[in-house]
């Protein structure tokens, strides 16, 4: 299969839990899928039907801290506010290897439309390469540093658990949907998950990958719309 693959890297970012308001805005250690897709229509310039359009990330960054920041309320037309300062999690030289099922955006990437930031407005993004990969069928797979479906929990126990947005219905006032994933940061080969060792499924690699023991990086996609969990067999 053809894919896009692009390799983006920056000095800082954060991505919010969205039910944190007062006091404290920790960060996902990995970029949610409704902010991928709003990334990726920052580079179309346009708003993308996303039926039929799957995705696959590596993400990894050199370390996390927390910062003070502030918020400006102002209030009616006194233009009085107060000001109020809270801790925000970031994370430190962040590196986002995204795959999509979409070759033809190639030039996109290459001259996005508008200036490339993940996370918040401010955290400024340079795209390292773009180019289209050939990925190969295969069970010898590693995963790390990556989101995968959240059937796998039962498969594995190095995995973290998450509720993440995964698309905002911007029609519907940005109404959200989340979806749950695990987040898979240490490596995990295929041959390491519990119970399904052995069976008949294989994967997407991406063989221009490091090779891991004979095993290369393994792929699972995702959607935004489609109805229900993401598939073991991506």
């Amino acid at each position: 299969m053809k894919v896009l693959k692009v390799v983006a890297e920056g000095t800082v970012t954060s991505f919010r839990y969205p039910h944190f308001m007062i006091g404290v805005q920790p960060t996902y250690e990995m970029p949610p899928p409704a902010t991928l897709y709003g990334h990726i229509c920052s580079s179309l310039g346009e708003w993308f039907d996303p039926a039929g359009v799957k995705f696959a990330i590596h993400f990894t960054y050199q370390s996390k801290f927390e910062d003070v920041e502030h918020t400006h309320v102002i209030e009616g037309k006194t233009q009085s506010g107060n000001i109020n300062p809270y801790i925000r999690g970031l994370l430190f030289r962040p590196r986002l290897v995204l795959y999509l099922n979409k070759p033809e955006w190639v030039d996109a990437f290459r001259y996005p439309k508008y200036p490339v930031a993940l996370g918040r407005s401010q955290d400024l993004f340079s795209y390292r390469s773009v180019e289209i990969v050939d990925l190969i069928r295969g069970t010898n797979a590693y995963f790390e540093q990556t989101l995968v479906p959240y059937e796998l929990v039962r498969h594995t126990s190095r995995g973290v658990a998450l509720l993440m947005p995964r698309y905002l219905r911007y029609e519907e006032g940005r109404f959200p949907e989340f979806e749950r994933y695990v987040m898979l940061r240490t490596r995990v080969h295929f041959s390491d998950l519990l119970d399904i060792t052995g069976s008949p499924l294989d994967f997407w690699l991406d063989p221009t990958s490091n090779a891991v023991e004979g095993d290369y990086l393994g792929l699972f996609f995702h959607g935004w719309v489609e109805d229900g969990e993401a598939q073991l067999m991506a």
